[in-house]
C-alpha cells in the first residue's frame, strides 16, 4: 500500500494507543453483535423456514464463506484506500446486508436470508482484514495478544448481550410456534404463523442498518490514524509478489489453525442453542450467552496475564489442551444431569443446563485466547506482506462455514452429541501450531 503524505507512523504513546483502541473496540463490538446473532438466528430460522439441522446450519455457511470469497479482494481494497477507509466501507456494506433482512423477513424466503447474511459478512470481512493487523501494529508485538484480548471483551461482550436482546424482542411467546403447536394447525395456519414470526425481524434489522450508517460517519470523520506498514521490511524481500505471502510458514499454518479454531468457536457458540433445543432445554434461545460468558472470562485472563505472566504461545498451548479436555466432556457426559452447571453457576442464579451443554459452553473459555495468540505469532516478520497475510488469516474463517455444516450432517446421521467428536482433530491442529507451527520461518 502506498502511504499518503498524511499517513502517520504507528503510534507508541499511551494516549495514541488508547484512543484508536476505543474506536476499534466499538468496531469489534459491532462485529460481535452481527456474528453472535447467528446463534439465536439459527433455531429461529429453523422454525420460520421449516428446516432440519443441516439446512439450518446453512446460516453459518453463507455467513462465514464470505470471509474466504472476499478476503483477497478486501486486501486489494485496503491496498488502494487504506485501513481507515476500509473500515468505513465495511460498515456501509454491512448496512446493506442488514437492509436485505427486511425483504427476507417479509417473504420468509430462506435464500434471501442467506444472501443478506453473505452481504453482511462481506462488509465484516473488509472490517476484519483492516482492524486485526491495525490492533497488532499500533503497539508492541509482545503485548499484541493482550490488546486483542481487550478487543475480544468488546466482541464477546456483544455475544452475551445479543441472545438476551434477541430473545426479548423476537422470541416472546415463542411457545406458540413449537413443533407440537405448529403440527396442530392446518397448512395455511402454519404458513401464517411462520410469516408472523418472520415479520418480527423487520424492525430490529432496520434499526441495525441505521446504526451502522451512523457509526460509519463517525469513523470516517474521526481522528483515527492510518497505519504505515511499508517502513517495516519483509524478510522475504522488498519486492511484493502475488503469492509471496505463501513463503512464510507461520502465516500459512496460522491460517489453517484459524480454520480449525473458527470452526470450533462457531460450533460452540452457534450450535449450542440448537443442541439445547434438541435436548428440550427450556432456555435454549439464550444458551449462546453461556458460551460467550466463558469467552469473556478467558479474555479477562488474557488481559491480566499477557505478556507479564504468560507468553502468547503459552496461552495458545493451554487453550488447545483445555479444548481437548472439554471436547471429551461434551461428547461423553450426561444429557440430563445438571450437576456441573449447578456447581459452577448455581451461586449466580443462572438456570441449570445438562452437563454436556455445560462442557460445550466451557469451550468458550478454551477458545478465548486462540485468536489473540495466533494473530501476532502469524504476522511476525511479514512487513509489506502484512495485508496479504491478514487476508490469508481471514480466509481461515472459512472454518466457520464448513465445519458447522459437517457437524450438522454428522448430528443428523449419528446424533447431536456424537457430532461433537469433530472438535477433537481441530484442537489437535491448534495444539500443533502452538508447539511447532508458529516457530517455522521457512519450508523445508
Amino acid at each position: 500500500m502506498q502511504t499518503s503524505p498524511d499517513v502517520q507512523a504507528p503510534p507508541r504513546s499511551a494516549r495514541d494507543v488508547v484512543l484508536p483502541m476505543l474506536f476499534i473496540g466499538l468496531l469489534f463490538f459491532i462485529l460481535g453483535f452481527a456474528t453472535w446473532l447467528n446463534g439465536s438466528l439459527i433455531p429461529f430460522l429453523k422454525i420460520v423456514c421449516d428446516l432440519n439441522n443441516f439446512q439450518a446450519l446453512w446460516v453459518t455457511f453463507a455467513f462465514y464463506i464470505a470471509y474466504t470469497v472476499m478476503a483477497l479482494p478486501a486486501a486489494a481494497v485496503l491496498g488502494r484506500i487504506g485501513y481507515k477507509n476500509g473500515m468505513t466501507a465495511g460498515l456501509g456494506i454491512m448496512a446493506i446486508g442488514a437492509l436485505l433482512f427486511i425483504p427476507a423477513a417479509r417473504s420468509s424466503y430462506y435464500g434471501i436470508f442467506l444472501l443478506a447474511l453473505f452481504t453482511l459478512a462481506t462488509g465484516m470481512t473488509l472490517m476484519q482484514t483492516a482492524i486485526n493487523p491495525y490492533i497488532v501494529c499500533i503497539g508492541s508485538r509482545e503485548s499484541a495478544a493482550m490488546r486483542i484480548s481487550i478487543m475480544g471483551l468488546f466482541n464477546k461482550g456483544a455475544g452475551i448481550v445479543v441472545p438476551l436482546v434477541f430473545s426479548a424482542l423476537i422470541l416472546s411467546g415463542v411457545d406458540q410456534f413449537s413443533d407440537s403447536a405448529l403440527a396442530a394447525l392446518d397448512a395455511a395456519g402454519r404458513e401464517a404463523a411462520r410469516a408472523e414470526l418472520s415479520a418480527r425481524l423487520v424492525y430490529p434489522y432496520a434499526v441495525m442498518a441505521a446504526g451502522l450508517l451512523v457509526i460509519m460517519i463517525i469513523i470516517h470523520f474521526s481522528s483515527l490514524p492510518e497505519i504505515a506498514l511499508d517502513d517495516e521490511p519483509a524478510k522475504g524481500g522488498d519486492e511484493l509478489t502475488r503469492f509471496g505471502v505463501f513463503q512464510f510458514p507461520q502465516v500459512v499454518l496460522g491460517a489453517l489453525a484459524l480454520f480449525a479454531y473458527v470452526g470450533v468457536e462457531v460450533i460452540a457458540g452457534d450450535t449450542i442453542g440448537l443442541y439445547g433445543h434438541n435436548l428440550g432445554v427450556a432456555n435454549f434461545a439464550v444458551l449462546t450467552s453461556y458460551t460467550m460468558g466463558f469467552m469473556v472470562l478467558g479474555y479477562c485472563l488474557g488481559v491480566a496475564l499477557i505478556p507479564k505472566l504468560m507468553a502468547q504461545k503459552t496461552a495458545l498451548l493451554l487453550s488447545a489442551t483445555s479444548g481437548i479436555i472439554f471436547t471429551f466432556g461434551v461428547a461423553t457426559s450426561s444429557a440430563t444431569d445438571t450437576g456441573i452447571s449447578q456447581l459452577l453457576l448455581g451461586w449466580a442464579g443462572v438456570p441449570a443446563v445438562p452437563n454436556t451443554v455445560m462442557f460445550l459452553a466451557l469451550l468458550g473459555l478454551a477458545n478465548a485466547l486462540v485468536w489473540p495468540s495466533i494473530w501476532p505469532l502469524a504476522l511476525e516478520g511479514l512487513g509489506k506482506y502484512t495485508a496479504a497475510g491478514s487476508a490469508l488469516l481471514i480466509m481461515g474463517i472459512a472454518g466457520g462455514a464448513l465445519l458447522p455444516m459437517l457437524y450438522g450432517r454428522i448430528s443428523d446421521a449419528s446424533g447431536a452429541q456424537a457430532g461433537y467428536w469433530l472438535l477433537l482433530p481441530c484442537y489437535a491442529l491448534i495444539l500443533f501450531y502452538a508447539l511447532v507451527g508458529h516457530k517455522l520461518r521457512r519450508w523445508k
